[in-house]
Parts: C-alpha cells; structure tokens; sequence
C-alpha cells in the first residue's frame, strides 16, 4: 500500500475508511510485482492496481466485502485456461493479494503512509497468515530499529517481527518472511508481509547540455531524485532545469567525490570533454553505484578509455562503463535519446536484453521470471513497466 501513499495520505486527511488490496506474492509472470495495491474508500472510489486491469474488478469486489465485515482476507488469482476472460492473470503467473480494511484513525497505517509519502525510510511489516485473530494486524518498523504497533499480546512476537522488517528494510526489500507464533525465528505459523519504503534512487546527470534536458525528464518519470551538474554556471540554470531535484555548480569529479551515491545510483556523464569525463569516471567506475554511463562517439569512446587505463583504470573497472551510453533505437532527437538511455537503465537494472519481445522468446519479467512466488523482491521506489 505504500506504493500509493501520496493519495491514501489525502483519504486519510479527509477521514475515508479504506480497505486496500495488496500483492504479495507473485510465481511467474504477473503484471506487477509484491506490494502493488489497489485501495477503495467507502464512496466507491478506486485507486492503484494490483494487475494492471487483468483482476482489478474482482480485487476491487474483495475490498468492498472487507469495508462492510471488518475482515482481513488473503486471495490467490491465477490463469484461467477455460475461460481468459474469466477472473485470472492472463498473462500466466499467479499472484496472492492480502486485502485489509483499514479505518481513517488507524495510527500505525497512517504513519506508514505518511512516512512513505514523504520519501523517509520505514517498513510497515503486515501479518499475511496465520491465525485468524492476528492477520492484518500491523507493526511500523523505523531504521534504528524502534516500531509502532502491535501484532500480538505477546511482546516477543512482536520484538521478531520488527527485526526482521529491519533487515528487509536495511536493503530495501519487499516481500514476505516467515517466523514462528512463539517470536522465535524458525519459519512457523506466521507469514509476515513487509513493505519498505525508502528514499528514490538518485540520478546523477554530468554536463548542463540540450540531451541532459530531456534526460532529466524521463529520469523523473522514472522516480530518480535527478541532480544536474556542471562546472559552467551559465548553463546548469533553474530556467534550462526546471525539473532537476539539485542543480550543482562544480567540477563533476570533486562533486562526486563529496555526495552521496549507493548501489541504486544511476550516474549518467553527458559531457564528452576529456577534462571532465576522464578524473570523473576515474572516481565512479570505482564507487558501488547500479549504473555508469558516457555520451560520445565510437571515437570518443575509445580515447577515453585510452586516457582511462593512463590514469590507472583496470580492464574490470572499465568493463562496467556503458559507453556509447543507451540503447540502439536510432535515436536523433535530445528527447529521442533520453529515451534510449533511460531504457538501458531500465534494462540493466531489470536484467533485460534490450531486444524486441516479438518473436524473441525472451522472458517478460526477468527479475521475476521462474522464482518462488514467497521471494522478496527490491523495494526501489521506481515504477518500472517489464
């Protein structure tokens, strides 16, 4: 449900009941991964998917049944093989929606949807199954370990359930874990459903340039928190950027040096001048970030890896530089190949193949393809189309 925390924040101010229908588990190809939800307030009004409209009626169906009993239910939605139009996942993975009504003057909810809405980490850990009494219920786990809430009279339980959200939450996961009714951490009768939510990845964008335009638009369709820099400051203005997050005015590899990156930083250098690419992709083809890519030609790509290995770069550092950066779409226009380049990071973040899925025989899904519907997937904050 934190994946719609921004309009279930405005219910909550308004005073709606809601129920909310939420994903949380998924085996084979499914539409959208663990935590998508759907919610539905006492008016009839719908937001969010858990599907993408292959079982939204009968989801929306289970959330009214919930607002007018009182009752947590969890419900298994698969493909039909008699009937396509029947209520199942067409596309042939199986999907389990837990679905909780929820009051407008719950605390712990409301303060996992508004931690979530403003971008602060915390992990709202839901009991999925298990005895009738506890399912539903809820504790909301903040990162040093302090939470809000309660599953259970007893304390133990309750101490368990928050450390294991914390961990998910520490690496930013979604997804569910098992523990015994008792607290003790053997897989038991409870099956717990956590949600993180964590800060939006950030999208580094080098060289205040016309391509950089476009590419920070398509970063934030994406979700990134997106910081332009450049050393030039006649160019890395609010009136070129009007929809950067940061704008910075500095050389780009002592600004790298100082800020802030981790594994779901994307680093993009549209610069192509040796004098900034080479000491800036020295320093992040070394730091643990998802992505690094250059802008330039085949010509300028191999200079710059000859001024690289100068400087000390190894073949293995190299190898992570995605040069020329983006996919092959024959892209012309900035706006063209601000879409090539957000496309390969949605493939390498995705594990995809940048291929055509016609005629392919490629998964769907790769980063769901062919697991346990039980595993836990990454909470990253970017809503990814497969």
């Amino acid at each position: 449900m934190l994946d719609i925390a921004e309009e279930l924040n405005r219910w909550f101010d308004q005073g709606r009941d809601f129920a909310v229908a939420t994903v949380v588990t998924v085996g084979g190809s499914a539409p959208r991964g663990p935590g998508a939800a759907l919610a539905v307030d006492s008016h009839g009004t719908a937001i969010g998917s858990v599907s993408g409209g292959c079982v939204e009626g009968a989801v929306y169906d289970l959330c009214v049944q919930a607002l007018q009993d009182g009752r947590t239910v969890r419900e298994r939605f698969g493909y039909s093989d008699e009937d396509a139009f029947a209520v199942g996942l067409t596309c042939g993975g199986v999907i389990e929606v837990l679905v909780t009504p929820v009051r407008a003057d719950a605390p712990v909810f409301r303060a996992g949807v508004s931690a979530a809405g403003r971008g602060e980490a915390a992990a709202l850990a839901r009991v999925a199954r298990g005895p009738d009494e506890l399912l539903g219920r809820a504790l909301l786990v903040h990162p040093d370990g302090s939470y809000e809430g309660s599953l259970d009279a007893d304390p133990e339980l309750d101490r368990t359930a928050a450390a294991e959200a914390r961990a998910m939450l520490d690496t930013g996961r979604t997804g569910t874990v098992e523990i015994a009714e008792d607290g003790s951490r053997c897989p038991g009768g409870v099956t717990l459903f956590v949600e993180s939510s964590v800060p939006p990845p950030r999208m580094i964008v080098f060289g205040a340039v016309d391509f950089a335009t476009a590419l920070v638009r398509a970063g934030k369709f994406l979700g990134y928190h997106v910081t332009v820099c450049d050393a030039r400051p006649v160019f890395a203005t609010r009136v070129r950027f009007p929809e950067a997050d940061d704008l910075v005015v500095d050389w780009p590899h002592l600004y790298l040096r100082r800020t802030a990156t981790d594994e779901r930083t994307v680093l993009c250098v549209l610069t192509h001048d040796a004098k900034f690419d080479v000491p800036l992709l020295e320093t992040a083809l070394r730091l643990p970030v998802a992505f690094v890519g250059a802008m330039g030609s085949r010509r300028t790509h191999e200079d710059r890896n000859r001024r690289l290995r100068e400087v000390g770069v190894t073949d293995g550092e190299l190898a992570r530089l995605r040069s020329p950066i983006g996919l092959d779409l024959g892209a012309r226009t900035p706006e063209e190949t601000a879409l090539s380049i957000a496309a390969e990071i949605v493939a390498a973040r995705r594990g995809g193949t940048g291929v055509p899925l016609t005629g392919s025989g490629t998964p769907i899904h790769h980063d769901t393809d062919g697991r346990d519907a039980s595993e836990t997937t990454p909470a990253l904050g970017i809503p990814v189309a497969g």
